[in-house]
């Protein structure tokens, strides 16, 4: 069977069963955190927002906030209790705390969207990119089937929307990369979503990073948090790509790999 054959289905089960690394992998980011906080770049203080992936709430989202904000960035949820998908005035209520933010603030704001989240942040920064710095998704299936996740069941049931209405949201086609600095962290070992899926088209503002992580771990996982905390660590304005040279080769796979 070949690679782009294996990938035309969700995960397998034997992922599906390996996503309960999530719980070691929050050891290890606990046990990691001294290092990470050395080795992380400061950030500038601008406000991020982090959305959670489906069934998950802003609880879920608590140990990358309260990193980042060790680091110096105003952090935020989304406060709008577990994503159950795009109900009726979700996606409404989105677009206003964006605004808010970025007004309070004085500056644009960077969105974090850990898999559904991720699909919200690229939707957001379509529809306000005067208002978006930058977005990145963890484990977001942005691409291909919607089928090609072991969660589209439990979306149509929890959203009330089917899979296949998708295009019909804010922002126009989910696949389309938004028109700021977009960053997408996937695992090829994802137990909930094909890897493929989640993979942006690369482009002068575009990238792939590419961690050893469970989808559920994707969060909390050390080299899943350090990449995020890179990329927001950009400066404005002058965005340039993951550098994955040197040491860091030995945690971050080359994305573009057979």
């Amino acid at each position: 069977m070949t690679l782009t054959e294996q990938t035309l289905k969700p995960p397998s089960r034997l992922l599906f069963a390996l996503e309960l690394r999530t719980l070691p992998e929050l050891g290890g980011f606990i046990a990691a955190l001294p290092l990470l906080t050395a080795l992380a770049p400061r950030g500038d203080g601008h406000p991020v927002m982090v959305l959670p992936g489906l069934i998950t709430g802003d609880s879920v989202t608590l140990p990358l906030r309260m990193f980042l904000r060790s680091k110096g960035y105003s952090t935020f949820g989304w406060e709008q209790g577990r994503n159950f998908g795009p109900r009726p005035g979700v996606e409404e209520k989105m677009l206003d705390r964006v605004k808010q933010l970025a007004d309070l603030h004085g500056r644009k704001i960077s969105l974090v969207g850990w898999s559904l989240g991720g699909i919200y942040a690229r939707q957001l920064a379509k529809v306000l990119p005067d208002e978006v710095r930058s977005v990145i998704t963890l484990g977001s299936p942005f691409n291909g089937d919607p089928r090609h996740t072991n969660a589209w069941r439990l979306y149509e049931r929890k959203s009330g929307h089917r899979v296949d209405d998708r295009e019909r949201h804010i922002g126009g086609p989910i696949d389309v990369s938004p028109p700021v600095p977009t960053t997408a962290i996937f695992s090829r070992s994802d137990g909930i979503c094909a890897w493929r899926n989640c993979v942006e088209k690369e482009s002068p503002i575009a990238e792939n990073i590419e961690v050893q992580a469970s989808h559920c771990g994707l969060g909390h996982h050390p080299a899943a948090v350090f990449a995020v905390a890179d990329r927001l660590a950009q400066p404005e304005g002058r965005w340039k790509p993951f550098d994955r040279n040197g040491v860091r080769a030995l945690f971050f796979p080359d994305p573009k790999r057979a």
